[in-house]
């Protein structure tokens, strides 16, 4: 490939402007006790996240990305502790901001709930399923009936005209379960199954990551169920799995929406503090939205400058010939050495041969 056209490759793939999917995590509250909860999540709200005058102050900064405006996902601990969530989601679609949450499955996620928030505007629900029975998936979340508050509230969703997307931790506890869990989904209406590949943050450092060529098999799995299954399956924290879908399609438009998006590059995150980061799973803070305008956090700041610059990875992931659609989980490689630049140590492709971890 000539220079000019990795320059043009690189530059297709780098979403300076704005990011496509802003995470805010509205309250680190929650009821339940999961595993790999990144937030540390605790049962009581903190005294100090954004109050609901700074929230309307946020949604404003929000707006000044101008179009087309990034898709904000609302999330926590548990959104649903806050009782502003719906004058919060009702402003930010006046604002035409489209706007989803991401609950937990308490006794808090109602239909009544679902109904009131879906009347003030929001477009999308995303739940969490880690297990096809009730037994491996209330393990995970640490509370019994779980699983069946979850497909209560898919069901409740889908019945609202909820745009709905289904959430998978992969790590080597639930590794063996996914094909029943893609059982129990297929039937469902969901539009997204989308499988987050473990970051060791928060209460996820006490469970096991798989292996790279682990790995490496699921991603082809997954690309081989992307093919037949009725709704979009995608990755997350595993941008190695476009590389894979690349080498298995003559048709990589099927897969190109997300080529290129990695923490800071078409994802911020903002703390129920105000913080900014480059994801919630990349705890290193840019600055805060008390203090300094998001649009000028995520365009400037030299975190967010770095991550979207491939030029400046480092290890195998510099080396790489996927680094524009890829770039590997910046995450997962600060988790692993403290070097949100270095490689992505959960990849099994080796760059310098083409091979992969057998």
């Amino acid at each position: 490939m000539s220079q000019t056209m990795t320059v043009a490759a690189r530059s297709a793939h780098v979403f300076d402007r704005a990011p496509v999917m802003l995470y805010w995590e509205i309250t680190r509250a929650c009821d339940l006790a999961c595993k790999h909860c990144r937030a540390d999540a605790l049962a009581n709200r903190d005294p100090g996240e954004l109050d609901f005058l700074e929230a309307m102050g946020l949604l404003s900064q929000i707006t000044d990305f101008g179009s087309p405006l990034p898709h904000l996902v609302i999330t926590g601990g548990d959104p649903l502790k806050r009782r502003d969530l719906g004058d919060i989601v009702k402003q930010a679609v006046r604002l035409g901001i489209p706007t989803s949450l991401a609950p937990s499955a308490t006794r808090l996620l109602t239909a009544a709930a679902l109904a009131k928030l879906q009347r003030a505007g929001l477009s999308g629900l995303s739940l969490s399923l880690d297990g096809s029975t009730a037994r491996g998936h209330d393990r995970l979340r640490g509370v019994v009936g779980c699983f069946a508050r979850t497909l209560t509230a898919a069901r409740a969703a889908t019945n609202l005209g909820l745009s709905l997307q289904i959430n998978t931790l992969v790590s080597a506890e639930t590794l063996p379960d996914l094909p029943a869990i893609y059982a129990l989904l297929r039937p469902l209406p969901i539009q997204r199954w989308s499988l987050f590949f473990l970051i060791g943050v928060g209460r996820g450092s006490v469970l096991q990551n798989i292996l790279p060529d682990q790995a490496e098999q699921t991603c082809h799995w997954l690309f081989t169920k992307a093919r037949e299954a009725p709704f979009t399956v995608a990755a997350t924290e595993a941008p190695f799995f476009r590389r894979v879908a690349l080498e298995r399609t003559n048709q990589p438009g099927l897969f190109a929406r997300s080529f290129g998006i990695r923490d800071g590059n078409g994802i911020a995150f903002v703390s129920h503090r105000g913080a900014v980061q480059p994801s919630g799973f990349l705890p290193v803070v840019a600055g805060n939205v008390r203090n300094t305008p998001l649009v000028d956090l995520y365009r400037n700041a030299p975190l967010f400058s770095a991550l979207r610059d491939t030029d400046q990875l480092r290890g195998k992931c510099a080396r790489c010939p996927f680094k524009a659609i890829c770039g590997g989980s910046r995450a997962r490689a600060y988790a692993h050495s403290g070097d949100y630049l270095g490689a992505d140590p959960l990849c099994a492709y080796e760059p310098s041969n083409g091979s992969r971890v057998a």
